[in-house]
């Protein structure tokens, strides 16, 4: 089931009047994180909203803003809630939030220079996310989720050193697993992109918070980095 559309209903994602937490290009950070981490795709249907997670895949080129194509298990009822919200039609009918998040942690007043100077600190969470609005369809075709399935693989496969293949396994038994899922494809209507990474302080707490991450966790190392990248 097919239906065109925009992301009307979606409203917009909240970004500080300072704008210093946009992203200049929230397309090449979707591209980004797609590679690396799962979707959690949100959907409205007729007893409400539901999400799951899910591995997508961006195709950049493919329509003005792209396209996110993924899979569900066909035991999952949102695929379901989606085709009856496009027969049901109306406001909304058939739209998706589909949302990656990169790198978060918890930022502590007491790594900034400025709780030594002053005091007048509060805590704070650092984050990486993009949001893809659009409108999708449900895909039931095996000679379209088998090669689907395929690109996956490669996708999530490569720089491995002995890397599996759907090639590697039974023809039949391909066919057979390709019947439990249905594709999805989300055409992308407005993508937003926020990397709240600290840049509202000033340059000293920016350095007190990058060295109190560094020696963290690694969720908290991958923060710092992004701290250092936005810099």
């Amino acid at each position: 089931m097919r239906r065109e559309g925009g992301a009307g209903n979606v409203l917009p994602m909240y970004q500080p009047a300072h704008g210093k937490f946009e992203v200049e290009d929230p397309a090449a950070l979707l591209a980004e994180l797609s590679a690396s981490v799962p979707a959690t795709l949100v959907t409205h249907g007729p007893d409400g909203f539901r999400a799951s997670i899910l591995p997508m895949l961006f195709d950049r080129d493919d329509g003005p803003h792209g396209m996110l194509r993924g899979h569900l298990a066909r035991g999952n009822p949102q695929w379901r809630e989606i085709e009856a919200s496009i027969v049901a039609g109306g406001d909304g009918a058939g739209e998706a939030l589909a949302i990656f998040d990169g790198p978060d942690a918890y930022v502590s007043p007491a790594w900034y220079e400025e709780k030594r100077l002053t005091g007048k600190v509060v805590p704070t969470w650092n984050y990486v996310t993009v949001q893809a609005h659009g409108t999708i369809s449900t895909i039931h075709d095996p000679e379209w989720l088998i090669p689907h399935v395929g690109r996956l693989v490669t996708r999530h496969e490569a720089g491995r050193p002995d890397p599996w293949s759907i090639s590697d396994a039974p023809e039949d038994y391909v066919r057979t697993q390709a019947r439990a899922i249905v594709g999805l494809e989300l055409r992308i209507a407005r993508v937003e992109a926020k990397e709240k990474l600290t840049q509202n302080r000033s340059a000293a707490d920016i350095e007190g918070a990058i060295e109190a991450l560094s020696a963290g966790t690694a969720r908290e190392q991958a923060v710092a980095e992004a701290v250092r990248r936005t810099r």
